[in-house]
């Protein structure tokens, strides 16, 4: 079993053994920590990732290496555990030995005969161990959906422990701030072992699944290993409990269950969590460790008390003083509901990662927003005319979002500032635009694929992405190119009919345009150097843009630029 160098987050390639915590030959426990690491992100422990002996260790305490390089290699034969005791008693009977001039030639034979079995026994273990290496492990890892995503939490396992996958079949579906997608197997082969379970988060690049490749596959059950630390009494009473939420792992006072994953300790160290507290935690993610929502759940259950501390270096003051009271729990509202006026419902995991995206936006970003009313009524008549020949020749619906994107793109590259995104005091002005189109998910998702390379498409090209970007949203078709790397952003709230809002930028964008729906609107227009009334269809745009970097003139002139390149559509120029 090979031990590489961790991944402690998206921009860390490198890190630095500060500790070894075992030395080669000594026996470890899975999840026993065997070597601590430093990075520029985070100082941690690594635990093994399997029970073993430490075979050999290739990098030094103080070297640097990159994510993914080969630290250490653990041996699976449990049975050595005690060698270093037997290497001891080896010693000592040498040194016996060589104070008797001579042995019995019985002795020899014996001898003999016992070096002879121990030969025939060693050349047994080298041929199952070569059995059991006819096949191979292949790991899954949690993907990385996208450029800012550095978690995801598992919301369903198509398969189990012992079935059977083909290569590219669906085996879990992950959430994550951009995308809700269906993970392939990369191999065909057997479900050898699932590390996490379904509704867990964890970082990227975390180990979720084994898969066996090969002949001989073995398929160990984690509790396998527990139940062999248990009484015959205890493993008979988890027996009876089959089908109850249990926790079976052997715990001992104060030691919790002694892994924490780099997430957990980040969000530990910054909310001032100790270990101690750490250990007192229950843990709901598979075989009882501590998740991400745990930990998050504890801080805030313990925002909501009043400081413990200071209550009780108070109290003990006056504890004889007093009689007893009950204890005060403060309320977090003043209004109380019975439980048949309300329904309680649990965020899924998409709708928490959209609140805390747009509570970062907006504490981001500085939001100003603009708004103009077009007039659509030539591309309205065009649509009209047109739809049914272009459904049958291009195979596309034509709706007002390509001629509004074609149009944003014309825009993007006269005022090609709005294209950019600020990295700290410096702006990166892109050179390509990577069109994002908002897409609602039932029942109250939001996700924005982009269209790679919109700065290339006509109206038809648009369309045709908009029209398959919607499909594989709503199917969970997406890729994680889908959803990385945009520049600008389209909402249309206007599908819904709502008139104008005032969206909120998608991070790291420097802008959004919203698009209201078209109404018939009675307005003054001149004709023949006369002013009239007429109906024409009026569509209401909002730029929400970053006060930082688009200033109030630079967002109406974009706004403005958009309006005159949508009124002075010609249909000569359609392709």
């Amino acid at each position: 079993m090979e031990v590489i160098m961790p991944k402690m987050g998206e921009s860390v390639n490198e890190g630095t053994i500060i500790k070894w915590h075992k030395k080669v030959g000594d026996y470890v426990k899975r999840d026993e920590i065997i070597f601590e690491i430093s990075t520029d992100k985070v100082d941690t422990e690594i635990p093994s990732p399997e029970e073993g002996v430490l075979k050999e260790i290739l990098v030094n305490e103080g070297d640097t290496v990159e994510v993914g390089t080969v630290v250490a290699k653990i041996s699976d034969d449990v049975e050595s555990k005690g060698s270093s005791e037997k290497k001891d008693d080896g010693d000592d009977g040498q040194q016996k030995s060589e104070i008797k001039e001579e042995k019995s030639e019985d002795n020899k034979i014996e001898s003999d005969s016992k070096k002879s079995e121990d030969e025939k026994k060693e050349t047994l273990s080298e041929k199952s161990s070569s059995n059991k290496s006819s096949g191979k492990t292949v790991n899954i890892e949690m993907p990385k959906m996208g450029e800012s995503v550095m978690e995801g939490t598992i919301i369903k396992w198509h398969k189990k422990v012992g079935d059977k996958v083909k290569k590219d079949e669906t085996i879990f579906e992950i959430s994550t701030d951009k995308v809700d997608t269906e993970i392939p197997s990369p191999e065909e082969g057997t479900i050898v072992e699932i590390l996490v379970g379904e509704q867990e988060t964890v970082e990227v690049g975390t180990i979720v699944a084994k898969i066996g490749v090969g002949a001989d596959i073995k398929i160990e059950k984690k509790e396998t290993l527990v139940e062999t630390e248990k009484s015959d009494e205890e493993k008979s009473s988890m027996h009876d409990q089959v089908g109850k939420d249990i926790d079976i792992r052997p715990k001992e006072q104060g030691t919790g269950s002694g892994f924490y994953s780099p997430l957990v300790l980040n969000i530990a160290q910054k909310e001032n969590v100790s270990f101690d507290e750490l250990k007192d935690i229950e843990g709901s993610g598979l075989e009882g460790r501590l998740t991400k929502n745990d930990i998050l759940a504890y801080i805030e259950k313990r925002k909501s008390k009043p400081d413990e501390k200071k209550k009780t270096v108070t109290s003990e003051k006056k504890e004889s003083e007093r009689p007893s009271s009950p204890e005060f729990t403060p309320s977090v509202s003043q209004t109380s509901y019975s439980s048949k006026d309300v329904e309680r419902i649990a965020m899924d995991n998409i709708r928490r990662k959209i609140m805390e995206h747009m509570i970062h936006s907006r504490d981001t970003s500085v939001h100003v927003s603009a708004l103009i009313e077009v007039d659509m009524t030539k591309i309205h008549n065009f649509i009209q005319l047109k739809k049914d020949e272009i459904h049958k020749t291009e195979n596309v619906k034509l709706t007002y979002m390509a001629f509004i994107a074609d149009a944003c793109v014309r825009t993007l590259k006269k005022y090609p500032l709005v294209n950019s995104t600020i990295d700290g005091n410096t702006i990166l002005q892109k050179k390509f635009i990577n069109l994002g189109i908002a897409v609602a998910i039932e029942p109250t998702g939001l996700i924005v694929p982009n269209i790679k390379g919109a700065g290339d498409r006509n109206i038809t090209g648009l369309a045709k992405a908009i029209n398959d970007l919607a499909y594989r949203s709503r199917n969970k078709k997406l890729t994680p190119d889908d959803i990385t790397n945009g520049t600008f952003t389209i909402t249309n709230y206007g599908v819904f009919g709502t008139i104008f809002g005032t969206p909120i930028i998608n991070q790291p964008e420097v802008a959004i345009l919203g698009v209201g729906a078209v109404q018939k609107k009675p307005v003054v227009i001149e004709v023949d150097g006369s002013d009239t009334f007429a109906i024409r269809h009026i569509m209401s745009l909002t730029l929400s843009h970053d006060h930082r970097l688009v200033d109030g003139m630079l967002g109406g002139l974009f706004l403005k630029y958009m309006k005159e390149t949508l009124e002075n559509f010609e249909p000569e120029g359609f392709n």
